[in-house]
């Protein structure tokens, strides 16, 4: 079967367990049409370029789908019915990301970058 990343930006003023609940609606909708959902992240409230519908932030979710074209084109029909979600996007891969992907290692990247400076600015002697 075909692989794809879907990525969708639900509103910033939805609780956490609302967007879980969210992805959750997604996964169902993939799993009841013999797709099968290899991973799912979450990217947090994060800021936009620009504002969308009134919003300045939105919920970031991406979803790694291994299931035929039918399943993808229902799950967008029913993602854009959904007044919660602001944005969505699906993209055709040849194979999916192993570990974390880029979005979730640049937050590790970044929180070790202050770490090292903190240590660095704790260790003067004087």
């Amino acid at each position: 079967m075909p692989l794809y990343e879907h990525v969708f930006l639900a509103r910033q003023d939805l609780a956490q367990a609302q967007v879980d609940a969210l992805a959750e609606t997604a996964t169902k909708i993939i799993e009841d049409n013999a797709g099968k959902v290899v991973k799912t992240e979450t990217w947090g409230l994060r800021s936009l370029a620009y504002r969308i519908a009134k919003n300045r932030k939105a919920h970031y979710v991406m979803l790694e789908i291994d299931a035929p074209a039918g399943v993808v084109a229902e799950l967008e029909r029913q993602t854009q019915i959904n007044e919660d979600v602001i944005r969505y996007m699906t993209v055709k891969v040849d194979a999916l990301e192993a570990g974390p992907s880029v979005m979730m290692r640049k937050g590790e990247r970044e929180r070790g970058r202050r770490r090292d400076r903190d240590d660095a600015g704790s260790s003067f002697e004087g």
